[in-house]
């Protein structure tokens, strides 16, 4: 079982921290929940039971130690022989049959009320008061008593939740100062300005943006979402963008150095996965014997190894026809997108004599909207017919341990959900308005649907607005979730059995009334944290203040988590871990892929390459007119212009505004970079177009090259181990080797005093034979 315990308390001297007093301004009242004393421990033996630093035998072990013993040993107790002449063990296996309903550990006490029992330690009461308590939600975590009372599984999840948690309070900072410079130069901005000012925007004729059913429109309708733009689309968002993939790599690092430290502070250093117990469902199927190569003993297993690739194979092809029902269903969303911005074009300007909607409701922003709360609902429907069918398939494939089984379940929800939540964002970030045409030759989708176009400002506010949808709607829908079933779930339970009092009923009956945690309970937890670790990684160059959200769902989290476990959940069987598993490499996957979908936001979706290039090659001869680089005039050399004659009669608009002119108004502007009308090579691609792709990809190129850089030099320096724990592993070791020596030593002396008694016993008989 690996049970380390104490050999003596650590005598190193421990290193100061600059943020000592702010840590115990925020840390649990030491006189309610005691700090655990720290020592140096080795692997328990029964005999050396002399060599342990015991001050009382009675709480030698905690709490989930013994817990973890008493299911070890229940779960290893011999209690049938099959006919095959194949053992039945465990308790498991009995609650599998049905012989039992279930098997846990209690709860020590009420968590609202201190116990009666004056020897109760009333930990979950503890618990409750400074960890899951509303009230408690500046203070940090006890971890130790949670570990001690939970476990280390659990004990290493919430270590991990608010070592993330307090990561993001920087980039939460940075986020803020982010969009506060954004938001300062909204109305100052020269683009912006251009864009509202009725001399430069408002004689600006837009083309239609679909065919028939759109008309022209003047530039200077989208002046609110222009300045609403240029919060998220400045040069502020780039150095965002940097100092977030520099932050990622901190976090990574750093949690590594903090998980090496509980490594050794909870004694899981040297846990072994071969420790871990065989699954009830994998042992029931074990049917088949084999010899073992190294052992040469026959052994039992499942499934032949023709077996198991078939099951491999066939669960490889569910996986992959589960991603393309989700592939399937975004482009449902794109369809409908494209047919409801023709309903919307037709419409809308019905209702732009409503005041508060004049500026706000356009066409674009209406179909970003709904297709963005459509998306949400789909999202969460298919993450429940996913969740079933990937539990489904990782029964099927019939993992031999837990920690086999989560990791496998792992690698597919996380394939799931990363397709199904952020498959639209990655359609509006780099797919959509990217292949239009131009109003004379529009681009067809499906061979109907003519593409979408971007706002003259660019996609980059509508994946803003979709991310805020996505990732505000989960988190509410889940924070709702994880309150409100446990807590009704009980409420029914206890009504249908008629507990009116929990003073009348014993400790086991009130706890089996509790919810059960389940196997995957954390798992669900982790997924839900890392999936918003991807949206505040993989596309904050879009939203600065998703770091923000993220932060404040998280205070609420650890709160919610904790609450649900202490007051709503049977207390889970105790489980080591060493680590976070299958999720420290997805992760780092994460990050790594971060670097780039931010590179390409800002290269391909935002305009700030273009007016980069604009102010610092076009503005001036001999393409631009101004003696000095200057930011006048990119709103018109953003825009091309298009022949009205040359619109080919499918795509001709029905009706035009009362403002429009056939004999005065002879040309409209689209979003695009192409020579005018009138040009040897009109309509095709001008030399701006080739200006700004060349500046996006040396931009992508350097800014990955040099952001990867300093991530691999940051990995290099930061050690994963710091020289404090080293100094303690190393002391730990050094203890443990000299107990071993001096019993050598002891056992050597009896050996040798043994010895010399028979030695001088053989003679004595040697010379009474000779006399």
């Amino acid at each position: 079982m690996h049970i380390k315990m104490p050999l003596q308390p650590d005598d190193l001297k421990p290193k100061s921290s600059n943020f000592s007093c702010l840590t115990k301004l925020f840390s649990a009242d030491e006189s309610i929940i005691k700090p655990e004393q720290e020592f140096f421990t080795a692997p328990f033996e029964k005999d050396r039971l002399s060599d342990f630093h015991i001050l009382d035998k009675d709480l030698f072990f905690t709490p989930s130690t013994r817990s973890r013993i008493i299911h070890y040993i229940l779960c290893s107790v011999e209690y049938a022989v099959s006919r095959d002449n194949v053992k039945k063990v465990g308790i498991e296996k009995l609650i599998e049959s049905g012989v039992y309903k279930a098997a846990y550990p209690l709860h020590d006490t009420r968590f609202n009320y201190v116990s009666e029992d004056l020897s109760c330690p009333n930990e979950r009461y503890l618990l409750y008061r400074e960890w899951a308590h509303p009230r408690s939600f500046y203070k940090l975590q006890p971890l130790d008593l949670i570990r001690k009372y939970f476990g280390e599984k659990v004990g290493i999840y919430f270590a991990w939740l608010g070592y993330y948690t307090k990561m993001l309070l920087l980039a939460a900072v940075a986020g803020i100062c982010c969009f506060g410079y954004g938001y300062s130069i909204r109305n100052t901005s020269t683009w912006s300005l251009e864009t509202c000012d009725a001399d430069i925007g408002g004689n600006i004729i837009m083309c239609p943006q679909c065919d028939k059913e759109c008309t022209y429109w003047m530039l200077n309708i989208t002046c609110e979402s222009s300045k609403k733009l240029c919060i998220f689309d400045n040069f502020g968002t780039l150095v965002f963008a940097v100092f977030m993939a520099i932050w990622v790599t901190l976090f990574l690092e750093f949690w590594k150095r903090r998980q090496a430290e509980l490594e050794y502070e909870w004694d899981t250093t040297e846990f072994l996965d071969h420790e871990e117990p065989v699954r009830p469902e994998y042992e029931a199927r074990c049917i088949r014997s084999v010899k073992n190569p190294i052992t040469q003993e026959v052994e039992h297993v499942p499934y032949t190894a023709c077996g198991k690739c078939l099951r491999m194979s066939l669960c490889s092809t569910a996986v992959l026809f589960a991603i393309c029902l989700i592939i399937v269903s975004v482009v449902g969303i794109i369809v409908y997108r494209l047919s409801v911005f023709v309903a919307f074009s037709s419409t809308l300007p019905t209702v732009k004599n409503i005041k508060p909607l004049e500026n706000y409701l356009t066409p674009q922003m209406a179909t970003t909207i709904t297709a963005s709360l459509i998306n949400f609902i789909i999202i969460m429907i298919l993450n429940m017919l996913y969740e079933r069918l990937a539990i489904k398939i990782t029964d099927f494939e019939l993992p031999r341990t837990q920690s086999d089984y989560e990791n496998s379940l792992t690698l597919k929800m996380f394939l799931f959900q990363f397709v199904n939540f952020y498959s639209s964002c990655f359609y509006i970030a780099f797919f959509k308005g990217k292949v239009v045409g131009y109003p004379g030759d529009p681009v067809y989708w499906l061979g109907k649907y003519r593409n979408e176009e971007c706002d003259p400002g660019g996609c980059l506010l509508e994946l803003t607005t979709q991310l805020m949808i996505i990732m505000g709607g989960k988190a509410i829908w889940n924070n709702i979730q994880e309150v409100l079933l446990p807590w009704i779930k009980n409420l029914i339970a206890r009504y249908c059995v008629g507990i009116k009092s929990e003073h009348v009923i014993p400790r086991w009956e009130q706890d089996y009334q509790l919810q059960m945690l389940g196997k995957l309970g954390l798992f669900y937890e982790y997924l839900e944290m890392v999936i918003q670790f991807g949206f505040v990684t993989l596309f904050v160059a879009s939203f600065p203040l998703a770091p923000v959200l993220a932060f404040f769902n998280n205070l609420i989290e650890i709160r919610v988590d904790a609450w649900k476990l202490t007051t709503q959940y049977r207390r889970p069987v105790p489980a080591k871990a060493q680590d976070i598993g299958a999720w420290q490499p997805i992760l780092q996957g994460v990050a790594f892929l971060a670097v780039v979908t931010n590179a390409m936001i800002i290269a391909f979706t935002s305009d700030m390459i273009p007016r980069l290039v604009y102010y610092w090659s076009f503005s001036t001869p001999p393409y631009g007119n101004s003696p000095n680089h200057t930011m006048a005039g990119y709103i018109n050399s953003s825009l091309s212009v298009f022949q009205i004659s040359d619109f080919k009669n499918s795509s001709k608009p029905k009706i035009t505004p009362e403002w429009f002119n056939d004999s005065i108004h002879t040309t409209c502007r689209y979003r695009d970079y192409r020579n005018p009308p009138g040009h040897p090579q009109q309509y095709e691609f001008s030399i701006f177009y080739w200006h700004v792709i060349a500046a996006k990809l040396a931009f992508v190129i350097v800014i990955e090259h040099v952001v990867y850089s300093v991530k691999f030099i940051l990995a290099y320096i930061i050690p994963d181990v710091s020289s404090e724990t080293r100094e303690k592993v190393k002391r730990e070791k050094y203890l443990t080797q000299s107990l071993r020596e001096t019993r050598l030593k002891i056992v050597k002396k009896r050996i040798g005093s043994i010895a010399d008694k028979l030695i001088k016993g053989q003679t004595g008989d040697f010379r009474s034979k000779i006399e």
